[in-house]
């Protein structure tokens, strides 16, 4: 690994860390080091890194601000690519905008707003990165990232470039085709917006931000939902029937304000979650026989 590590420091494309705390990068606080860690300051950079990981053939997993995410206590082998600054840029073009995907999902929902463009409302309290929300589309209050995106900018495994329509993404609930069938990296996307009344816009985001704060715990650490909803049925609803809100297993612990939400009540561990987890979906499955699927993705080493 430290050939690699001195590989990618010479070739200067970015921030690059040795064994790095992925607790320091998810919002949950959580996660033990992962081999490689890795900024890229610019998309040319970022193709530089994926050469390097497909000439030594490492595992690899993009992240932006580290929310829908558990990572293992013992961390990840291979490398961690975090889009962020340099990947961040923003063009508006009358009512399309096209966006970096590591530009803060919560930010481009506030400034877009500004300019009186309507859609991104549902998406002020999101607290991800555009690239993760495309990737897994993301959504809430009734409206989602496939209502929105008309094409993405892809960089894959190859090192290839390629330009994915809304079609070619294959958006179904809280998925799309880059989460199984393409693994790749969301460079930018490009989403159409229509004109609308200011005031109206900004209204209506202040109101879904203010349901978040009332709802939501995120003044604790969190990855946000945890399970998807068994449609019909709801995952909050279904935990909190089941008198599961406040059952804590070591640091984490099921919101009490929301059941979908565990939180890290104190230095949790990963383990600790993935035990209240498991709680949690064998209960409701011997109380309702309803399987319970995890939203949050669980990654690193078993």
């Amino acid at each position: 690994m430290d050939s690699i590590l001195t590989e990618l420091q010479t070739l200067n494309i970015g921030k690059v860390k040795e064994n790095e705390p992925l607790a320091h990068h998810t919002t949950i606080k959580i996660g033990g080091p992962v081999d490689l860690f890795i900024e890229p300051s610019s998309v040319e950079n970022l193709k530089k890194v994926m050469y390097v990981i497909e000439k030594h053939r490492l595992n690899w997993r993009a992240i932006g601000r580290g929310s829908n995410l558990l990572v293992s206590d013992k961390g990840i082998a291979g490398a961690i690519i975090k889009l962020g600054s340099g990947l961040d840029h923003l063009e508006v073009n009358d009512t399309e905008i096209t966006v970096g995907g590591g530009h803060s999902l919560v930010s481009l929902s506030t400034l877009i707003s500004k300019k009186g463009l309507s859609g991104l409302e549902f998406a002020s309290g999101i607290p991800g990165s555009v690239g993760g929300a495309v990737y897994m589309n993301a959504g809430a209050h009734g409206s989602d990232i496939s209502k929105i995106l008309t094409r993405a900018h892809i960089l894959f495994e190859d090192g290839s470039l390629e330009w994915l329509s809304n079609e070619d993404m294959e958006f179904s609930y809280r998925t799309s085709v880059l989460q199984k069938k393409r693994p790749g990296i969301v460079v930018e996307a490009v989403f159409k917006l229509a004109l609308g009344d200011r005031g109206a816009i900004v209204s209506q985001m202040q109101k879904n931000k203010d349901y978040r704060k009332e709802t939501q715990p995120w003044n604790f650490p969190c990855a946000g939902s945890i399970f998807r909803n068994p449609l019909p049925n709801y995952a909050g609803k279904l935990i909190e029937i089941t008198g599961l809100k406040g059952f804590s297993i070591g640091g984490a612990k099921v919101s009490e304000m929301h059941g979908n939400f565990i939180v890290n009540a104190g230095n949790a561990t990963a383990g600790d979650v993935l035990a209240l987890i498991e709680h949690v979906k064998d209960t409701i499955y011997s109380l309702y026989e309803i399987k319970m699927e995890t939203e949050v993705e669980i990654i690193g080493r078993k």
